[in-house]
């Protein structure tokens, strides 16, 4: 990608280096949303969910960070990457959804170094990025990107990107009041039911990441060739399939909370080949 020379975005909250190292010291306990993102993102990453659990509890529910946070020239420049990726889906949203009727309203993106707490609970770097719908903004800990190359085999500055619009694709779904609907009727769901809707629900913030990647190369030019491929890779990555097989070796697709690998791939691209957000109606046509 061709990003040093783009715009940053004003709408980072860098937590990597809080006073006295500590990211946070909010002693209460978890609450029920804090339990599910924990249960949700260890699931997605491939990690056991009790291990997370009991760490937290060993920690009475407070988060600590690392003792002094000294950021390298690597993670000054992932910081620096994440900033320009953010601003670029700030004006591509702006673009699809500022009308007379209402205006994008830009999320903030919160880079935190080990552990971090969120209006939707306490998070754990290996449970990777998330959204929190509750205090609209994304959760970063970019040492995430090293796992997307080394562990998932998915490289590359352009998956890096496809992973954060993917995120910004759940924001536009609060936004736009899909996000709130999809939980009222999980709360009334079964199990499986309610799977298959948060699979739905990923699979259209992939497509929005897709169509923030048409954007991006039609308004903008920053795309090398071989970009598009890595974010299609990247997509195929992280599939619920292939995360189960490589944790557990056997597969679950009732189980499923984000969508096959080969799902994730098929809504990235028609998103990126549409650029179009009514070609990303996955409640409609289905998964």
């Amino acid at each position: 990608m061709r990003w040093r020379r783009a715009r940053r975005s004003t709408n980072i909250e860098d937590r990597r280096a809080m006073p006295g190292g500590r990211v946070a010291t909010a002693g209460a306990g978890l609450g029920g949303c804090g339990l599910v993102v924990i249960v949700l993102f260890a699931l997605l990453m491939g990690v056991d969910p009790t291990r997370l659990l009991q760490d937290t509890a060993l920690t009475g529910g407070q988060v600590q960070a690392p003792a002094q946070y000294e950021g390298t020239a690597a993670q000054d420049e992932a910081g620096e990457f994440v900033s320009m990726v953010l601003a670029d889906t700030e004006s591509t949203w702006h673009s699809i959804l500022d009308s007379p009727s209402g205006t994008y309203v830009e999320p903030k993106l919160v880079l935190y170094s080990g552990s971090v707490r969120s209006a939707c609970g306490f998070a754990q770097a290996a449970m990777g990025p998330f959204y929190c719908p509750a205090d609209q903004k994304v959760y970063l800990d970019t040492t995430f990107f090293d796992d997307l190359e080394r562990r998932f085999g998915a490289p590359g500055d352009f998956a890096e990107a496809y992973v954060i619009a993917h995120e910004i694709g759940h924001h536009v779904q609060t936004l736009l009041g899909i996000t709130p609907q999809v939980e009222a009727l999980r709360r009334r769901a079964s199990s499986a039911e309610a799977n298959a809707l948060s699979v739905r629900l990923e699979l259209q913030a992939d497509c929005f990441a897709g169509v923030w990647a048409n954007r991006a190369q039609r308004d903008n030019l920053i795309l090398d060739v071989g970009d598009l491929e890595e974010g299609l890779n990247a997509a195929s990555a992280i599939g619920d399939d292939r995360l189960q097989m490589q944790a557990q070796g056997y597969v679950v697709p009732d189980a499923f909370t984000h969508g096959t690998s080969a799902q994730r791939e098929k809504w990235f691209r028609r998103g990126l080949e549409s650029g179009d957000i009514s070609a990303c109606d996955t409640f409609a046509e289905g998964p």
